[in-house]
């Protein structure tokens, strides 16, 4: 198949895998802003693209980071191609579509990482992957995160329903829509 052509695939089904990586993530960011009132759902929507954008241009090092070393490239290794970028793109977009028709949750960032260690597997064999980084950069935090994140979250109640608790006993009014999308928004769900 022409080159052209495979770059033309690659970038379109990137587009989509950037598309389904927002329809994920925006109701998970957008739900309690939404669901308090705080902002419309129309401008919700405007802002979560707005910011998934920025977020595509601002996450390029953060996925250098992670993904450093995860497979073995060049002589022994996998070659990285068009042809190859395009298999774990679609993978990662079929994985993402599949999550979001049965309801479950799921990384479109894991799904990624997946669809290209499953392209490499393929294409170069299981040497191709540096395990020990697949552990520590990719594995141990999906594990970990949870765990960190339901901790902070319970601190964060707490800290939360006692200050509620003092304005509450002190008759003040507490700001209903306005705070509640700043507050909201303290605690990002990822």
């Amino acid at each position: 198949m022409d080159l052209m052509v495979i770059v033309v695939l690659v970038i379109a089904v990137a587009l989509f895998f950037d598309f389904t990586n927002g329809f994920h993530d925006t109701a998970n960011a957008m739900a309690t802003p939404i669901a308090t009132g705080a902002i419309k759902p129309k401008v919700a929507v405007g802002l979560a693209a707005v910011l998934n954008l920025v977020g595509a241009f601002l996450s390029t090092e953060v996925a250098k980071t992670i993904s450093g070393n995860l497979l073995k490239e060049g002589s022994g290794g996998v070659s990285i191609t068009p042809a190859f970028i395009f298999a774990g793109l679609l993978g990662a977009v079929l994985w993402n579509m599949l999550t979001w028709m049965l309801g479950l949750p799921s990384s479109s960032s894991h799904a990624l990482f997946g669809g290209l260690i499953g392209a490499a597997i393929v294409g170069a064999g299981f040497g191709v992957v540096n395990y020990r980084v697949l552990l520590s950069n990719v594995i141990l935090p999906a594990l970990l995160a949870p765990v960190v994140a339901g901790f902070v979250a319970f601190v964060c109640t707490l800290v939360a329903y006692a200050i509620t608790q003092r304005v509450a006993e002190s008759g003040s009014n507490l700001p209903s829509r306005r705070g509640g999308f700043r507050h909201a928004q303290i605690f990002p769900p990822h």
